[in-house]
């Protein structure tokens, strides 16, 4: 599959059920995958409570998922490659619905869930890595956002990855599960890029 073929692809599937996420909860079988975002919307019908673990990762992933959109954002109007810029626009689209997901996860598990200022010391994008983000030009812009976004979803994709093998809670499962799934594609069309 070509780079543009694949990146329509996601895109299309990203953003179809980011546009669904609103209408509830999904009807389709529980290990039938499905892509990062449409977490479903919490609600009266409770799920078992989350445990200490589905919250530490609720918590680090709105730390990182806040750095993601800083990141999109910083190049999102710069960039020169129209593949690029439409996986940044689902990228910021899928993460944005997510977070808004993961902060009403964390309000009903009451106040002391919510993230705190170390949720993601030293696991997010350096200061540096930032500002090369800010002052990059032209086809540069590209470049280093393939480096940086790489290296920073392949980190998500760990974290979710092994909250798969701790977590509780169906539904923070759940998001793992498709996290771990969207962020290891977007790696690949990115080029795989470690930083």
């Amino acid at each position: 599959m070509t780079r543009l073929s694949a990146t329509t692809a996601l895109v299309v599937l990203l953003l179809g059920v980011t546009t669904g996420c609103a209408a509830g909860p999904v009807s389709s079988p529980p290990d039938a995958p499905r892509p990062a975002a449409g977490a479903t919307a919490p609600g009266p019908s409770a799920t078992p409570a989350a445990s200490g673990i589905d919250l530490l990762f609720l918590t680090m992933m709105v730390a990182h998922t806040e750095q993601t959109l800083e990141i999109v954002r910083l190049t999102r109007d710069r960039l020169t490659d129209a593949d690029l810029r439409t996986l940044v626009a689902a990228i910021d689209a899928t993460e944005t619905d997510e977070l808004t997901t993961m902060r009403a996860w964390l309000r009903e598990a009451g106040p002391s869930a919510g993230p705190g200022r170390h949720a993601h010391d030293g696991h997010g994008v350096t200061p540096t890595e930032l500002d090369r983000l800010r002052t990059a030009t032209g086809a540069d812009v590209d470049r280093v956002l393939r480096e940086v976004l790489g290296a920073h979803q392949r980190s998500a994709a760990d974290l979710a990855r092994a909250h798969l093998a701790a977590g509780t809670d169906p539904r923070v499962l759940d998001l793992a599960r498709r996290v771990e799934q969207s962020r290891s594609a977007e790696v690949r069309l990115l080029g795989g890029a470690t930083g």
